[in-house]
C-alpha cells in the first residue's frame, strides 16, 4: 500500500525517504503486538501507533485502497477477506 501511496502521491516509482520511514516504524510496532491475529485498527483494544502516526496511516490506507485491486487483485481479496 506505501507503494502505490508514494507513487500516486510522491512521484516516486520507489518509496521516497518519509515513506520508507514509515514503513519500518509501523512493521517495527506491528512485529510487537500482543494480539495474535491482529483486528483492524479501529477495533483494536490496545492502539499501536501514536495519533499523528494513525492519521498517516489512514491516509496511506484511503489513497492506495482503492487502487489495490488493479495492482494486485488477490492480495487485494486476501485484505478485505
Amino acid at each position: 500500500m506505501l507503494v502505490i501511496y508514494c507513487g500516486g502521491v510522491h512521484a516516486n516509482h520507489d518509496l521516497c525517504p518519509a515513506c520508507h520511514e514509515l514503513l519500518v516504524y509501523a512493521a517495527g510496532r506491528l512485529a510487537k503486538c500482543p494480539h495474535h491475529p491482529k483486528p483492524a485498527c479501529k477495533k483494536c483494544p490496545t492502539h499501536c501507533f501514536p495519533p499523528e502516526r494513525r492519521e498517516q496511516l489512514r491516509a496511506v490506507m484511503r489513497h492506495a485502497a482503492p487502487k489495490m485491486l488493479f495492482y494486485h487483485p488477490l492480495l487485494t481479496l486476501r485484505h478485505y477477506l
